[in-house]
């Protein structure tokens, strides 16, 4: 962990005691998380590198209203200009809660902030996320999820991204062993691409994955996960097959 990432930590951590200390009655989320590789609707955007994602989440009151602040930077040097917030206010909620079809669903919208660089020199962008989930649609406890991310330059930016979409398809099924006391989550996911990244209109990749969660102290959690990416399209990844992780832990207030 280089200096700047572990200010930017303190920093975050020093929040969550200052809302902790003026009693607002706020759910506070703070994860740090490490990628061995972040692919991004499968873009691999900091290379080769291992990444760390120290994030805050703050939900407010319980009215389904939050933001998420996020710190993005590479363990490696080299993409130093590619250091990042990114700002994440998002709305979640339930439809239709007491029916077999039961929506779940999130739309948040996202700014990237490349605070070392000048709007015009960065790719500072804008991308909105529509998330939904059905949990009782299907037997067996399978559970069905689409998401869209629609991005796009934001005002005198210097990105030459273009807009686009991506559509994401997953299947999640949560798998009951005796060896561990919490289950283990299976994932499977593939995504179109429409043109986001400035990528094809195509298949982009297909992603397979195994995860579980370890409660380790009250409110927190450990939750590591291994996964397969298999790329389909060229524009999106130049390697076709990449396995990565992901370590998560998370403390809620």
């Amino acid at each position: 962990m280089n200096n700047r990432t572990f200010l930017i930590v303190v920093f975050l951590l020093s929040l969550v005691g200052t809302a902790q200390a003026e009693g607002d009655d706020i759910s506070i989320t703070l994860e740090l998380e490490y990628w061995s590789r972040w692919l991004s609707k499968g873009a691999s955007l900091y290379g080769q590198q291992s990444v760390f994602f120290p994030t805050i989440d703050l939900d407010f009151f319980g009215t389904g209203l939050g933001t998420r602040v996020t710190h993005r930077s590479a363990f490696g040097s080299g993409y130093v200009d590619e250091q990042r917030f990114e700002y994440r206010p998002y709305y979640r909620s339930i439809l239709f809660g007491d029916q077999s079809y039961a929506t779940y669903y999130n739309i948040s919208a996202g700014y990237e902030h490349y605070y070392g660089l000048s709007p015009s020199s960065s790719n500072t962008s804008w991308e909105w996320i529509f998330a939904f989930s059905w949990p009782n649609i299907m037997p067996e406890g399978i559970v069905p999820s689409y998401i869209a991310h629609y991005e796009y330059p934001a005002a005198n930016s210097g990105a030459d991204i273009g807009s686009g979409w991506a559509h994401r398809f997953i299947l999640g099924y949560d798998l009951q062993t005796p060896q561990i006391p919490e289950p283990l989550h299976l994932s499977s996911e593939v995504a179109y691409s429409d043109g986001i990244i400035g990528s094809d209109h195509d298949w982009a990749y297909a992603t397979f994955g195994i995860s579980t969660r370890f409660d380790i102290a009250e409110n927190m959690a450990f939750v590591p996960g291994v996964y397969q990416q298999i790329t389909m399209d060229r524009s999106i990844n130049q390697n076709k097959d990449i396995t990565y992780c992901i370590l998560s832990l998370k403390y809620k207030f």
